[in-house]
């Protein structure tokens, strides 16, 4: 009996819903059509921009409608601007630039504005965004304190110089001579020199230094961004003096002037000066006159000595001497008798003008030889014809 209850009961309520079901199905239906979403016209790209200009980037967005865009440092998300206002400092700015393109404006430039940048569109439910970099030139930079200043050696020794810089790209070094002189290299193993325009490196080894390899070097830094920069570092080689007399023995007659020379090597800078018979030390003056000329490591000295006489005649040194040593070289300087030296100069030109009229006679000799020749072979041949 209760199952034939709960059966009309049920059949009951399938009744009761008919008319509402059929008025649903009766009524229309219509499908909600969600707009174009906002895209990216076309890549930021990768660019690259000068240290201390400015950088742009474009965005260019195609259906944003009521959508924002905005500007983040895509290393931490750091939000530089948001739509047409930016948010970080006075270095960043925004611009819209037609037709729908954000401008992401950054200046001046810094080397640590290098990396990527997000251009982000605040869709739902999830964001869209896409990234472009920047690469920062920086012109090279010399690093002071890991460069070589002025370098002192003993001859002989070895030596480096060193020269660092930044920049961005990595600098490449070059090494050249300021007095544009080739660079003497030596290898380890070798006592001959090579001789270079240039040398390429941070670092210039230079083994068993010789005298002759001191000067001004430039350290030059480049790296195609303007400007190139450079540094001068001076080696500097020191040794005891060496001296070079060029005439050891001099005669002069008396009543002349008379120059004495000698050629001194040596470094650091030396004293100079000149002796008589190993006692008197010579000064400047009416009787003397002493000069110097130096070059670099080398020097000349002259000593003149007005108005020869006897009491000149005898040996003078030239000294010099400075913190690693002492050298000397020594002149003799004795009287060449005018009488003597005229009768002498005389007698050579008697000599030679006798030479000269011997050979004057033989010239005549020999052509009146030739003629009378010619005459006897004349004569014969007329008298064969005859």
């Amino acid at each position: 009996m209760r199952s034939e209850r709960s059966c009309l009961w049920s059949m009951l309520q399938a009744l009761a819903l008919l008319p509402t079901m059929a008025v649903k199905d009766s009524q229309p239906t219509t499908k909600k059509i969600s707009p174009e979403e906002p895209a990216f016209e076309r890549p930021i790209g990768n660019h690259t921009f000068f240290l201390g200009r400015e950088a742009v980037l474009g965005c260019a967005v195609t259906n944003l409608g009521k959508h924002k865009v905005g500007w983040l440092r895509a290393e931490d998300q750091t939000v530089l601007t948001m739509h047409e206002r930016a948010v970080l400092g006075s270095r960043y700015a925004v611009s819209l630039d037609a037709p729908m393109t954000w401008q992401l404006r950054i200046r001046p430039l810094r080397a640590e504005d290098r990396g990527c940048y997000m251009c982000q569109i605040n869709t739902q439910p999830t964001m869209t965004w896409q990234i472009g970099c920047i690469d920062v030139f920086v012109p090279p930079d010399i690093v002071s304190d890991d460069t070589s200043s002025d370098v002192s050696v003993q001859e002989l020794e070895n030596a480096t110089l060193t020269c660092k810089a930044t920049g961005h790209p990595p600098p490449k070094i070059t090494w050249r001579r300021e007095d544009h002189e080739p660079i003497l290299l030596k290898k380890p193993s070798s006592r001959d020199f090579d001789k270079v325009e240039s040398f390429v490196g941070s670092s210039m080894p230079l083994w068993r230094v010789d005298r002759r390899q001191m000067g001004a070097f430039l350290c030059i830094a480049s790296n195609d961004v303007p400007p190139a920069v450079s540094k001068r570092i001076t080696l500097n080689v020191n040794f005891a003096p060496t001296v070079k007399v060029p005439n050891q023995l001099l005669g002069a007659p008396l009543g002349t002037d008379v120059k004495l020379k000698c050629y001194v090597e040596a470094y650091p800078n030396t004293i100079n000066y000149w002796i008589k018979n190993r006692g008197e030390m010579l000064l400047d003056g009416p009787k003397y006159t002493i000069r110097e000329e130096k070059s670099s490591y080398k020097v000349s000295m002259w000593l003149t000595i007005r108005q020869f006489a006897k009491s000149d005649i005898g040996t003078y040194n030239c000294v010099s001497t400075n913190s690693l040593g002492k050298s000397e070289g020594t002149l003799r300087l004795y009287e060449i008798k005018l009488n003597s030296y005229s009768e002498d100069f005389s007698n050579q030109i008697s000599v030679a003008g006798g030479l000269t009229e011997a050979a004057k006679g033989n010239s005549e000799s020999k052509l009146h030889s030739e003629m009378t020749l010619i005459s006897i072979l004349i004569c014969i041949y007329i008298f064969m014809l005859t």
